[in-house]
């Protein structure tokens, strides 16, 4: 059953490890380089598909909303955007952006000049800390503090979340605090970059958001879902975009070649794709209450590695280890829920 979703990724892993073989005998000339090179393609694959798993979990429970026409287009062109945009694209305008150059002298820079390149991308690691920890952290707060949200996993903490919810905007006004306490944290001048960028941050989500609340579904009409479809395509670019960022700037801590990690990280993204169509077509949520929970306390936990990775060291693997232990220990926790609701009456679970 995982071949049919997963032949496609890894046919395009081993066409990943043979052009990171070829750009290694390209910059290093030696069997030594190319075998390094390979190496880090495939690490860098591991690091996105770690990273990028909780986000497989929310790209489902949006996807078995939309249309099979939006869905078939996420999994077709999102992917493109996502491997070509945001691991290839995205970072040379950044750099063309922060260093205020021109994208052809950006892509210079990132071809012959790597050392560079990598050093104006992570100048920059505030402010897309802070852009992509301020989303996230929307997209979080909002599933936890959903009013007429009624199954819990930690019920001691989500029944009082769910309670707060009742309060007007009170997600937002949590991550506005968190914002200016994290931007406190820098000298002025790196301190209000900080700023501006997670207002920004909100500002992206009140407008995606906003976007999907005016496209509201009529069932009567097919039309109005395509347009909700439309919406959520929207989101998870978005969300896609967020999630990416720690990767590509932890990416830099193996190779400062533009182009290897674009291969590494579009390898992942590629497993990335197939983890999410199995769990829509296999009806895996479903199946596990509590899988879901998970994937929304990893992305909390991810928007909050990310303010804190702009003050301190945050070990890319450290990051791929706590979204992968909430998803982990939220499939138990719905293998054992699942378990004690087919024991028969009189008798005690397990």
């Amino acid at each position: 059953m995982l071949r049919r979703y997963f032949t496609g990724s890894f046919i395009v892993t081993g066409a990943g490890l043979l052009l990171g073989a070829a750009l290694g005998a390209y910059y290093q000339g030696t069997a030594a380089g190319v075998v390094t090179t390979v190496f880090i393609v495939a690490v860098l694959s591991v690091l996105e598909t770690s990273l990028s798993f909780d986000n497989a979990v929310v790209n489902a429970t949006v996807l078995r909303e939309m249309t099979p026409l939006w869905r078939h287009r996420f999994l077709t062109w999102g992917i493109a955007i996502a491997v070509f945009g945001m691991r290839l694209v995205f970072p040379v305008a950044v750099v063309s952006i922060v260093a205020k150059i021109g994208p052809f002298e950006a892509i210079r820079l990132a071809a012959f000049e790597p050392a560079e390149y990598a050093r104006i991308l992570t100048s920059a690691h505030h402010v897309l800390g802070a852009f992509g920890g301020a989303f996230l952290g929307m997209v979080c707060l909002k599933y936890f503090f959903d009013a007429d949200k009624e199954v819990h996993w930690l019920a001691a903490v989500e029944r009082n979340l769910v309670w707060l919810g009742k309060f007007e905007a009170v997600h937002l006004g949590l991550m506005m605090l968190a914002i200016y306490g994290f931007s406190r944290a820098f000298p002025p001048e790196l301190g209000h970059e900080f700023l501006v960028a997670g207002i920004f941050g909100l500002l992206t989500y009140i407008a995606v958001d906003g976007i999907g609340a005016a496209m509201e579904v009529d069932p009567a009409k097919m039309e109005s879902l395509h347009r909700a479809s439309a919406a959520s395509f929207l989101y998870l670019e978005v969300l896609d975009a967020s999630f990416s960022f720690d990767g590509v700037i932890g990416a830099f801590a193996l190779t400062n070649n533009l182009f290897i990690i674009a291969i590494g990280l579009g390898t992942g993204a590629m497993f990335v794709r197939s983890l999410t169509v199995m769990l829509v077509d296999e009806g895996t949520l479903a199946s596990y209450r509590y899988l879901e929970h998970g994937a929304f306390y990893a992305i909390g936990a991810l928007a909050l590695l990310m303010f804190l990775g702009t003050v301190i060291h945050v070990p890319e693997a450290f990051t791929g280890l706590i979204g992968a232990g909430f998803i982990g220990v939220a499939l138990f926790s719905s293998i054992r829920y699942n378990r004690a609701q087919r024991t028969p009456p009189g008798r005690m679970p397990g």
